[in-house]
């Protein structure tokens, strides 16, 4: 197989020394005390081939992920590409769709539906909002070769309950989509989750407990679909892709899977901008950084909140082409080039692949004091 043209370099131990990210950086040199140097051998830096030779015989791979780094997720696509070119039957999970929404990627992975479909039916946009395109060319690779695609995470409806009433605040019905057990005796996860939360202001009723809660049954959640997807494909190796939060030492995801179902696995994560510490994960990746084309927008604020369909114009941002071209607040956009809008999710399928400085037809329905609503066409800049 022939070598990956991106810079993809591995390390086994820490490289601080080398790529200049010591977590001692910074010391006056009278302050600092003798402490461990982290040092590797440069023989012992390796590169994919290497990699997807020891990745050969684990059953589950955790790829941990900056969610918006484009780089990290053509790492993700570089490993299964290799992978399954080594004829490793795969299958990949995904915390980016949630697990309701199972059969909308069975049916992209089967051809029954498009992509534009499976965006709609998995409400892509109003669950998870990333750019999407981060994440198309895993999804696009997986329909071509049959892969299955396994929806990890919880619905955020049952995530976002226990954020409000914990746990034991949850219905019968509610509780019945808890995993059945949550493993709560982990002190390093529990000091980990709380230097997270005290980072971060979380308002007057901020409550670490409550914030304890969710991650746990997030972790618990994906653990639990994944042991049940390794169960149901004994023949596959599992590729999760996830947060980095919820992979690394192991502490998320990879110890609650393996409490369910013993089998050999490996943690992979960016290696980048921390310290790096060999008990984070057991390889690190040092892509080179990869930009996304800028995404082409309307320059629109859009309705939002109980009932909203996302569809109405609320107001503008500065310098919008929409405004330019003539709409108005209140306008609810209906087609945007040949796409009828219905739903937020259709206008962010319509600019999905244009470019900012490209010019669309935006048809808009504007209401009048009397009579029928307006229908307006006009020709907007993308910003």
């Amino acid at each position: 197989m022939n070598r990956q043209p991106r810079s993809f370099s591995i390390a086994l131990a820490a490289l601080g020394a080398l790529l200049g990210v010591s977590p001692w950086a910074g010391a006056a040199p009278e302050a600092a005390s003798a402490g461990p140097t982290a040092v590797v051998e440069a023989r012992a830096l390796s590169d994919l081939e290497q990699l997807l030779e020891a990745l050969g015989e684990r059953r589950v791979i955790f790829i941990g992920e900056h969610h918006d780094r484009y780089e990290n997720h053509l790492d993700q696509l570089a490993v299964i590409r290799g992978l399954h070119a080594r004829g490793t039957a795969l299958v990949i999970g995904l915390e980016a769709f949630q697990q309701p929404f199972q059969q909308v990627l069975d049916d992209y992975v089967a051809g029954t539906i498009d992509e534009p479909e499976m965006l709609r039916r998995s409400e892509y946009f109003e669950r998870w909002r990333f750019d999407y395109r981060l994440y198309r060319p895993i999804l696009r690779f997986a329909r071509e070769h049959g892969i299955p695609l396994v929806a990890l995470n919880l619905e955020e409806e049952l995530t976002r309950r226990v954020g409000e009433a914990g746990i034991a605040g949850l219905s019968a019905e509610e509780r019945a989509r808890v995993p059945a057990e949550i493993a709560r005796d982990d002190p390093a996860y529990r000091a980990r989750l709380k230097a997270v939360f005290d980072r971060h202001p979380f308002g007057e009723a901020r409550d670490f407990e409550r914030f304890l809660e969710v991650q746990l049954l997030w972790d618990e959640g994906m653990a639990a679909r994944a042991a049940e997807t390794l169960k149901a494909h004994p023949e596959r190796t599992l590729v999760v892709l996830a947060g980095v939060g919820h992979v690394e030492y192991g502490q998320g995801i990879p110890q609650r899977l393996l409490r369910r179902l013993q089998v050999p696995s490996a943690i992979l994560i960016d290696g980048r901008e921390r310290a790096l510490d060999s008990g984070a994960a057991d390889y690190f990746l040092f892509p080179e950084r990869v930009e996304l084309p800028p995404m082409a927008k309307l320059g629109v604020r859009l309705d939002s909140g109980p009932g909203a369909t996302g569809t109405r114009i609320e107001d503008f941002v500065d310098g919008s082409g929409a405004e330019a071209a003539g709409l108005e607040k209140g306008d609810r956009l209906r087609r945007i080039a040949d796409q009828l809008i219905e739903t937020y999710a259709d206008i962010r399928i319509a600019l999905l692949d244009r470019a900012p400085g490209e010019r669309v037809s935006v048809e808009v329905e504007r209401a009048r004091l009397l009579g029928e609503p307006e229908r307006k066409t006009v020709e907007v800049e993308l910003h």
